[in-house]
């Protein structure tokens, strides 16, 4: 079997990655700031890196952690789709990342009724 046979069904995947940050639409949550959750998994043929043990031979799982924390820690944005875009193509430029699912939630959004999580779910491959 060769690596290309395993491209689009090999996955890391992290979850809950909690940052605080200060995004949103209202300008109290721009103020005050709020805590958000990432989830990620990325596309990648991950071969190679289980047959040889070899760190260059996948993507650093904590290196993608960090880079996920930069980018919710920096501009804000009204949006979570926007900050799900950003951190679509921040893996993608990844040269062993084929495709990224991203969720953004946003457990403390400024509802007026009960709710337990706010999300969005963006899903990109490599061109």
């Amino acid at each position: 079997m060769t690596a290309s046979t395993h491209q689009g069904s090999d996955r890391i995947t992290i979850t809950g990655i909690e940052v605080f940050a200060y995004h949103g639409v209202h300008q109290f949550e721009r103020d005050y700031g709020q805590k958000f959750v990432v989830d990620l998994t990325i596309g990648a043929a991950l071969q190679a890196a289980g047959e040889s043990d070899a760190l260059d031979h996948t993507i650093d799982y904590g290196q993608m952690a960090r880079l996920v924390v930069s980018i919710v820690k920096t501009e804000p944005v009204n949006l979570l789709e926007t900050l799900a875009e950003r951190i679509c193509a921040a893996v993608l430029a990844h040269p062993l990342a084929d495709s990224v699912e991203v969720t953004v939630h946003k457990p403390e959004a400024p509802l007026d009724l009960p709710f337990t999580d706010v999300s969005v779910t963006l899903v990109r491959h490599k061109r």
